[in-house]
């Protein structure tokens, strides 16, 4: 079961880092500015962390 949840947990926070670094490069196009998708690239870049510090809370 703890190999399911760390994978599950490093699966998800490497997703967030990659989803964070598209909106910082490439997310002008959605957000409709570059400092709005740098502004969301840092927001979501912030949940890596928090992932990785829940994978940790969960594992105890």
């Amino acid at each position: 079961m703890k190999s399911v949840l760390t994978g599950t947990i490093l699966v998800a926070a490497g997703l967030s880092f990659l989803l964070s670094v598209g909106l910082w490069f490439n997310g002008a196009s959605w957000a409709g500015s570059p400092e709005d998708a740098k502004q969301y690239g840092l927001f979501v870049g912030l949940w890596v962390p928090s992932i990785l510090a829940l994978g940790t809370l969960l594992k105890k």
